[in-house]
């Protein structure tokens, strides 16, 4: 897939990917900069701030104004917070990309943040706070980044933030966060679908040529000082107990991430991968049961997550653990091997059919690493990787002085037991 990127004078990067094909355009704005470039006092705001971009501007000065342009338009648009990205995009039929772009433009450059705006909205985090409290399904990734990285480091809270954080923030602590993080260097706009790429080049010259320039934020990196199996347990009562068990491995940049991504897929990424087969349909202990991966610059882990039935949970823990040390010492098939990494064509066509999936990739990639890997050279990787690239990185990362386990539901009282099962 080609694209075309450009660097204005104060340093903002656009990235083109016009594809005639399309009905649709996306534009996106991603900023490099989340809940990991905060201090404990600070921990949330990067997601409120991001709420904030929608409740006014000079321009539209309430939150209606914004949404009643946008829903005339048949736009489908969002804005998300992650813990090194922060990203808003607008995705509208093609010949009302510039409309589009406009409003994003203003609400992007041009918010007011008002006062009471900040008061308002800070009710409805606290709500969206506790919704996630009561979806332990979801909250157990949380928890499951709480435990590997600890309250201490910003990657290990929440994205969110605490309710005392959400309802401390005044204006000033928003304008604060922006000077330092909302910077030309550190964004990145991507435009993506069936677009005039000169016009649409043009117009974000004309409307980003004056965003402050500034430097990229800084961060506190993640030095892992685990030398024995990790717990925790979040007592809570529910109907089903949900788990995370998984291991630490090495970041985005590190040589083994291909490898990595094949050995999730053949652990439990997808019906016919080794969880659903033992877990689901020799046994029935899980409705769902998968494994994932996830990458920050200088970290990252594998895990498997699956929602049991209280007392089938040391069951399905063994049998995960069962499997992943299977691979360690006995390596995978050909047959699983070869499914694995040919089901990633598949994968990488579905996430190219849209173009805000597009956009959102690319966007990413430039905003939080300073470089795309088009999906024709992710596959190039994937098929480098081996049957022993598999074994000898499973060898590496399924060691007990690397296991992680987090747990939510009413299993408090079975900690020690827990415990006593959690090893390879």
């Amino acid at each position: 897939m080609e694209y075309k990127k450009h660097v204005l004078k104060n340093g903002l990067r656009i990235v083109l990917v016009p594809i005639k094909e399309m009905t649709t355009a996306t534009a996106l704005i991603c900023v490099g900069t989340g809940s990991r470039f905060e201090d404990v006092h600070e921990n949330g705001l990067a997601h409120f701030l991001e709420h904030m971009f929608f409740k006014g501007t000079e321009r539209r000065p309430k939150s209606m104004d914004i949404t009643k342009e946008l829903d005339a338009l048949g736009s489908q648009h969002n804005a998300y917070t992650g813990k090194d990205r922060t990203a808003f995009y607008t995705k509208v039929p093609a010949a009302k990309i510039f409309s589009a772009m406009d409003i994003l433009h203003d609400l992007f450059l041009h918010s007011t943040f008002k006062a009471a705006e900040i008061k308002k909205e800070s009710g409805a985090i606290v709500q969206e706070i506790n919704m996630y409290e009561d979806m332990p399904a979801r909250l157990v990734y949380d928890t499951f980044e709480n435990l590997l990285y600890g309250q201490d480091h910003p990657l290990g809270r929440d994205i969110a933030g605490s309710k005392e954080n959400v309802t401390s923030f005044v204006r000033k602590d928003f304008i604060d966060y922006l000077a330092r993080c909302y910077a030309a260097h550190n964004t990145v706009i991507c435009v993506v679908g069936n677009f005039p790429e000169t016009k649409v080049l043009q117009k974000i010259r004309k409307d980003f040529s004056d965003m402050v320039v500034g430097e990229k934020p800084t961060h506190e990196f993640f030095v892992r000082m685990q030398d024995a199996p990790a717990l925790m347990i979040k007592d809570k009562k529910t109907d089903q107990t949900h788990f995370i068990v998984g291991v630490h491995t090495g970041g985005f940049d590190h040589k083994d991430r291909y490898v990595l991504s094949v050995l999730s897929n053949i652990l439990g990424g997808g019906m016919s991968s080794r969880l659903w087969e033992e877990v689901r349909e020799k046994r029935g202990l899980a409705y769902s049961v998968h494994a994932f991966t996830e990458f920050y610059p200088e970290i990252g882990y594998i895990a498997a997550k699956a929602g049991v039935e209280h007392d089938k949970l040391f069951e399905t823990m063994q049998i995960i653990l069962k499997e992943m040390k299977k691979i360690a010492q006995r390596g995978v098939t050909q047959e699983e091997f070869d499914r694995a990494r040919s089901g990633f064509e598949g994968r990488v066509a579905y996430s190219m059919e849209t173009s805000d999936a597009i956009a959102m990739n690319f966007a990413e990639q430039e905003a939080t690493r300073d470089e795309i890997v088009v999906p024709e050279e992710s596959l190039r990787r994937i098929k480098k990787v081996t049957r022993a690239d598999i074994q000898r990185v499973a060898k590496e990362i399924f060691v007990n002085e690397g296991l992680n386990c987090t747990i939510i539901g009413p299993q408090k009282e079975k900690e020690d037991e827990i415990r006593k099962i959690l090893h390879f």
